[in-house]
């Protein structure tokens, strides 16, 4: 298997199917290899090889893990790539040996870029026609990729993710009087963090205050959109949430927003709901899981989550959920891999 963070060093939800993914699957006896860049790779774990992949852009240091995982790849039956930086280490490790390729999509380059690079783009065509077995982490996320290039991956979704709380209370030590929301993530045209920002201007109240965690390339340009709203007083810009202290921040919001233009899977939403706290979302894969009235499915525009706020805010108790478990997805990667070893 090829990934390129791995907990706690993890950049988004891929990383964290891959390190759950890799410790569940041994568990279960499966002779698995995982190769990282060293920079992300965990010391003394068996079964991990880091390799060093030095200066340069993504697609030179992609290019120097692709011989160290063809070279792995060799004795194996099957080999296991995420997203379009798969491409390369999987093309080589195909043309080297006799091995099945498969490749899971968790998003595509369209999701996380208004206008994505063509070369991400193209790789992503080439996977899909090359790739022996695509899997996608939703039907969402499938339906993308046979839209955008007539792929027709089978779905495996996600496992649900679980925030450790401590007890904290952050709405008191951020000395909020009234309603706590919350958001944390990248700050990305992605996230649609704007529309969430000039939501609390549509939403007209003065007891209620959002959290911002996380940061990104749009920070400031937002901060700076929360002062032309003059709604700068009720948000608090509190940057990077350490994992430690992350299901505390969920388990204090009375709701969490996702206002994502994009969400392929959503594993922050089932972190927030495994805090207790409702969930205030855009189209997201995960919902394809959950109850019907589990999270407020909203527009990514202000005004529908400024509405799905108000009416969030309305509601008591936490919402009922039987989650999908990371056991779950070993069980189903498992049956999987035995299906395509005997075809």
């Amino acid at each position: 298997m090829l990934g390129w963070g791995f907990p706690p060093n993890v950049s988004g939800g891929l990383d964290t199917h891959v390190g759950e993914m890799f410790d569940g699957l041994r568990a279960r006896g499966v002779d698995i290899d995982l190769v990282l860049p060293a920079e992300y790779a965990p010391d003394e774990r068996e079964g991990i090889y880091g390799v060093p992949t030095g200066e340069g852009d993504i697609i030179t240091r992609i290019g120097r893990l692709s011989s160290a995982f063809a070279e792995r790849a060799e004795d194996a039956d099957i080999v296991h790539t995420h997203d379009w930086f798969g491409y390369g280490p999987g093309s080589r490790a195909k043309s080297n040996a006799d091995v099945e390729w498969v490749t899971t999509f968790h998003s595509l380059s369209s999701d996380r870029n208004l206008d994505p690079p063509k070369r991400e783009v193209e790789t992503e065509r080439r996977i899909v026609e090359r790739c022996d077995h695509l899997l996608a982490v939703s039907e969402l996320t499938a339906r993308r990729v046979k839209e955008q290039y007539g792929g027709s991956p089978e779905v495996i979704y996600n496992g649900f993710s679980k925030c450790e709380t401590t007890g904290r209370d952050l709405k008191a030590e951020l000395d909020i009087d009234g309603n706590m929301l919350f958001f944390v993530g990248r700050h990305t045209d992605q996230k649609g963090i704007s529309h969430l920002v000039y939501a609390m201007e549509k939403l007209c109240r003065d007891d209620v205050t959002l959290v911002v965690g996380g940061s990104g390339h749009l920070t400031e340009q937002l901060k700076k959109f929360a002062d032309l709203l003059d709604v700068e007083d009720q948000i608090e810009w509190v940057g990077y949430v350490p994992e430690e202290a992350l299901g505390d921040y969920y388990a204090s919001a009375d709701l969490f927003i996702s206002p994502s233009l994009s969400e392929p899977f959503g594993i922050t939403i089932t972190e927030a709901l495994s805090a207790g706290t409702r969930v205030v979302a855009t189209e997201s894969g995960v919902s394809e899981v959950l109850p019907e009235d589990c999270v407020i499915e909203v527009d990514p525009s202000s005004d529908s989550i400024a509405d799905g706020i108000d009416y969030g805010l309305s509601l008591e108790g936490p919402p009922e959920y039987d989650p999908v478990t990371w056991e779950d997805v070993v069980d189903d990667t498992i049956e999987f891999y035995e299906r395509i070893a005997d075809e």
